[in-house]
Formats: structure tokens, C-alpha cells, sequence
């Protein structure tokens, strides 16, 4: 007989602290319990300890910190006829524990597919030059949109992020083939506007030298110089070129080299 009452009394105590666990919840600061008992809304609870009475009293925990969606690659036309496919990313969080609960049965997959068909309506209004140079404005406007949808669930939309938008392969090939081709017609500009600057100056040294026939003398002589720097060369002077002017430079060149030698 006392074996089953101390079978009996171990059995109770175990009740009893099944029954206190579950009765003692003790909610985090970034958490809120809403609570119902008997089927009707309550409250919310937290943080700290929560009575929760069992059998009549449940709750239902509710994150409120930013929660990060990534919603499936979204196929969209945009309002140029050129199909693209966008990945992007929902930031939101829980303002109102309560209507999320009472108001919207799975408020995340809610949240997704209300972003992914706004992502496909704002960028069939844009076109794909719009969609390209203003991706940030334009996740901006998804992100407002959205916002105004879910602030009846509660929840508040912080940011719309596209990661990514994808162009058909032809598109690209074509976009490629353009921006070459702006290169190329960049590159002749500034090439030709390098002959125009550089044929100015020969025709204003052409000037000076035909101001001076020294100075053109001297210029023949230098580029004597330079050209018997090269070996197995010959080397024919102008008929305008004096050799008893032409000797003493060239001279004065090789007597130049023969001390560079020396020195090193």
C-alpha cells in the first residue's frame, strides 16, 4: 500500500511540474505573446514571464525583428517590350502582433506574394534604360507600395532590395556590341582631335623654321643624330646640309658616347 501511494504522489509531483512548465513562458525581449483564452483574443504579452493557463489559454509567439524575404526570380516586360528576370529581397518587421495573428493567416508568404506581383506592375511601367540606371528609385517605389498594402497586417516594410536583374542573351550581345562600337567612334574622336593639335604645331614650326634657316639647319642635324644612333646604317645628308657644318656635330655625338662608355 505505501508503495502505491509514493508511486501515486511521484506520478502528481510529475503533473504538477508538466503543468508549471507549460503554465511559466518566459518570452525574450525581441518576442511578443499574443493570448487567447477560450478561443478569444486577449492580449499581448512580453517580455518577461507569461501565465499561460493550461487548457484554457494559448499564445501565439510573434517575432519582431526584421524579417528577410527572398522572393523567387520574377519574370516581368517592361514597358519597352524587353523581358527581364529580377531576383530581389523583402526586408520587413512586425509592428502589431495582433493583427498579424488576427488579420492574415501566414503573413510572410502574404508579404512574398504581394511583393512579387508589385516588383512585375512597377517594372512593366518602366522602361529597361529606367529600370537600369534607377534600380534603387525603383526599389524604392516597391518598397512604398508594399508598405501601404501591409500596414493594415501590422507589419512595416523597411527596404526592397533587387539583387539582380537578368537581360536575354541577345539583348546583352547587342548592348555589348553598342557600347564597342561608343568606344571605338570615342577613341576616333580624341585621335582625330590629337592629328588636328599636332598638325598645328608642325605648321607653326614650319613657320619658325622658315623664319630662320639656322634653326632648321640645327633640326636637320638632330635628326642626323638620332638616326646614326642606329648601327648598319647609312646615313645620306641633304643636299641643303653643309658638311663642314654636319662633321663637327656628328663628331661631338661620337665624342659624346665615348665618355658615356668611360663613365660606366
Amino acid at each position: 500500500m505505501e508503495v502505491v501511494t509514493i508511486a501515486s504522489a511521484i506520478f502528481l509531483a510529475i503533473i504538477f511540474l508538466v503543468l508549471l512548465a507549460s503554465t511559466i513562458r518566459i518570452c525574450p525581449e525581441y518576442m511578443r505573446y499574443v493570448k487567447f483564452r477560450l478561443g478569444r483574443y486577449v492580449g499581448v504579452y512580453g517580455p518577461g514571464v507569461v501565465i499561460v493557463l493550461p487548457v484554457i489559454e494559448r499564445v501565439s509567439p510573434i517575432d519582431l525583428r526584421v524579417t528577410v524575404v527572398d522572393l523567387p526570380a520574377q519574370k516581368a516586360i517592361t514597358r519597352d517590350n524587353v523581358e527581364v528576370t529580377v531576383d530581389a529581397t523583402v526586408y520587413f518587421r512586425v509592428i502589431k502582433p495582433e493583427d498579424v495573428i488576427l488579420k492574415v493567416q501566414n503573413y510572410k508568404a502574404a508579404v512574398a506574394y504581394l511583393a512579387a506581383a508589385t516588383l512585375r506592375d512597377v517594372i512593366g511601367m518602366k522602361d529597361l534604360d529606367t529600370l537600369l540606371s534607377k534600380r534603387e528609385e525603383v526599389a524604392q517605389e516597391i518598397a512604398r507600395i508594399v508598405d501601404e498594402y501591409v500596414q493594415e497586417w501590422g507589419i512595416k516594410v523597411t527596404s526592397v532590395v533587387m539583387k539582380d536583374i537578368r537581360l536575354p542573351e541577345g539583348l546583352v550581345r547587342a548592348m555589348a556590341q553598342a557600347a564597342e562600337a561608343e568606344r571605338t567612334g570615342r577613341a576616333k574622336v580624341i585621335l582625330a582631335e590629337a592629328d588636328l593639335k599636332a598638325a598645328e604645331k608642325y605648321l607653326e614650326a614650319a613657320k619658325k623654321y622658315a623664319q630662320s634657316p639656322v634653326a632648321l639647319m640645327l633640326r636637320q642635324i638632330d635628326a642626323l643624330i638620332e638616326i646614326a644612333r642606329e648601327k648598319s646604317l647609312i646615313v645620306v645628308t641633304p643636299s641643303t646640309l653643309e658638311l663642314t657644318t654636319l662633321a663637327p656635330a656628328i663628331l661631338r655625338y661620337y665624342e659624346k658616347r665615348g665618355e658615356e662608355k668611360r663613365e660606366s
